[in-house]
């Protein structure tokens, strides 16, 4: 007769307010009834299991009762979010031996190439949480030494399968991105409405900022919803020719999100990467024609045009195997686009721009109908060097306002509070002379000090430009912010530089030459 096996001790699972970003983490009490702690000391990482789900999380031993008792498995937010079973269940915690794919990571490192099966393997345990953020940060930083033409082929396809595939009705489905790093630079909320107005099908999907001031969908938050599912961007694609939603809840190559968490604070940003994580995207949404906006300058990510076309034939190639039209364009990256940093700056100045407001960004507008003027150019019917007319015309005639208005209409009402941080403060010039040159991550760090784009109110305006003369005192820039302590904290920052650079000679040479 055989044994009866014995049952697996369980904990009950206890919600812990805990925001531990990308990574799973489960805690348990170093008193645990259940479980001898001491057995896990060598694993960094457990399995959890629950009916028939499974969670690989980070173990976290605590002494606090009151956090989790000796009963009790606790979950962070994301954790518990991810294990989608209710508190009060219980679960079973065993130690997890490290996902088959690390093997190729380790080889990698070595110096190794690695198949497109071993890349599938590495994006599939991403996209289900199975690595932690060493074993990412290992990842990336092996791939970013060296990556093969076929090696970013295949991480590119991987990324894409591992979520959500959109497919469209259409012969001809557009979409434009920028590889970021300019703020204020809010051109997709014009060209969309543009685009679409003209009959195009864009269906642009954008990410929420990481370490910038914002993104597209965080600006795009303060005039509509953007966190739609699937089958809600779909109806109003349908109904508009074109959407803004956040690519995040539409679960667009899931895996790229992951990676993009860890890669960011390391600061780590091949051209291979940036590469693959852009059109695993494009090629997951649908996309059939995709323009590429390259800003290039000083304190741009690419800094001169050798990096912006070396850039340029990575996209182009890669294009080329998806069987995807790509045109790659490079930009003046030297300093802010338009007058606002953080959400509702940006989209007040984007409103301005498509409400032929006298006072809007002059920037903003012509960069916007330059970038749509390519892409109204994959419009067939239309005649070659049309484009720019089109989009000028679609943008002063009120058809792009409708538009948008229709769009906002589409997606739902914004829930975010609009109005503008009450602690301002405006950065006086040191000096006469003439601006000469600005620093945009300064700037765009200075704007996520002063709290955006958690406050979509907090930011930064602009009021001095490239070229622009400027008196000692006079105000540079006007920062927002809603707390004191990010408030006093963007002040001293520019204490130590405002991140304009003043040529006082030019303005003495003026005034000698009047």
């Amino acid at each position: 007769m055989t044994a009866p096996a014995l049952a697996r001790p369980q904990l009950r699972i206890r919600r812990v307010n805990l925001d531990t970003g990308r990574e799973n983490v489960a805690v348990i009490s170093r008193r645990s009834k259940a479980l001898r702690p001491e057995l896990f000391r060598g694993f960094s990482r457990v399995e959890l299991t629950c009916n028939s789900r499974t969670l690989l999380a980070t173990l976290l031993l605590t002494d606090d009762d009151t956090l989790v008792g000796p009963d009790e498995l606790g979950l962070s937010e994301p954790a518990f979010r991810r294990f989608a079973e209710p508190a009060g269940s219980h679960a079973t915690v065993t130690p997890a031996m490290p996902p088959d794919s690390l093997d190729a990571v380790r080889a990698k490192i070595k110096g190794h190439t690695l198949s497109a099966a071993e890349i599938d393997a590495i994006v599939d345990d991403l996209a289900h949480y199975r690595y932690s953020d060493m074993e990412i940060a290992a990842f990336l930083i092996s791939s970013a030494s060296f990556m093969t033409s076929g090696e970013l082929l295949a991480l590119t396809h991987a990324m894409a399968r591992a979520g959500t595939q959109i497919k469209w009705d259409k012969p001809i489905v557009v979409d434009k991105h920028c590889i970021g790093g300019i703020p204020g630079n809010r051109t997709s909320m014009i060209v969309v409405p543009i685009v679409a107005a003209h009959g195009l099908t864009i269906p642009k999907t954008s990410s929420r900022a990481i370490t910038s001031p914002a993104g597209t969908a965080d600006t795009m938050e303060v005039l509509a919803r953007v966190d739609l599912g699937v089958g809600e961007m779909k109806e109003v694609v349908n109904a508009c020719n074109g959407c803004l939603v956040w690519g995040g809840h539409v679960n667009l190559s899931p895996a790229d999100d992951i990676l993009i968490s860890v890669e960011r604070p390391l600061s780590i940003d091949t051209r291979e990467q940036m590469v693959a994580s852009i059109m695993s995207k494009k090629l997951a949404a649908g996309s059939t024609h995709l323009l590429v906006d390259l800003p290039v300058g000083p304190a741009a990510k690419l800094t001169n045009a050798t990096e912006a076309m070396r850039l340029r034939k990575l996209f182009e190639f890669v294009g080329d195997h998806l069987k995807m039209s790509v045109e790659v364009i490079s930009t003046d990256g030297r300093q802010p686009i338009g007058s606002g940093i953080g959400p509702v700056l940006e989209a007040q100045d984007v409103m301005a721009v498509q409400a032929r407001d006298t006072a809007a960004p002059a920037d903003l507008r012509e960069k916007s109908l330059r970038l749509a003027a390519h892409l109204l150019e994959y419009d067939p019917h239309l005649r070659g060097g049309a484009g720019y007319m089109r989009a000028r015309e679609l943008l002063d005639s009120g058809a792009a306002l409708r538009q948008m208005e229709r769009i906002i209409d589409a997606q739902g009402p914004s829930t975010c509070r609009t109005d503008l941080g009450p602690l301002t403060a405006d950065i006086p010039a040191p000096r006469d002379g003439v601006v000469e040159a600005i620093d945009c991550l300064r700037l765009n760090r200075l704007a996520r000090t002063a709290g955006a784009p958690i406050d979509k109110g907090a930011g930064i305006k602009v009021f001095k430009r490239i070229g622009d003369r400027v008196e000692k005192g006079e105000p540079l820039y006007r920062i927002y912010a809603f707390d004191q302590p990010e408030y006093d904290l963007a002040i001293a920052i520019t204490n130590a530089g405002t991140g304009y650079a003043i040529d006082g000679r030019r303005a003495l040479a003026g005034e000698a030459k009047a």
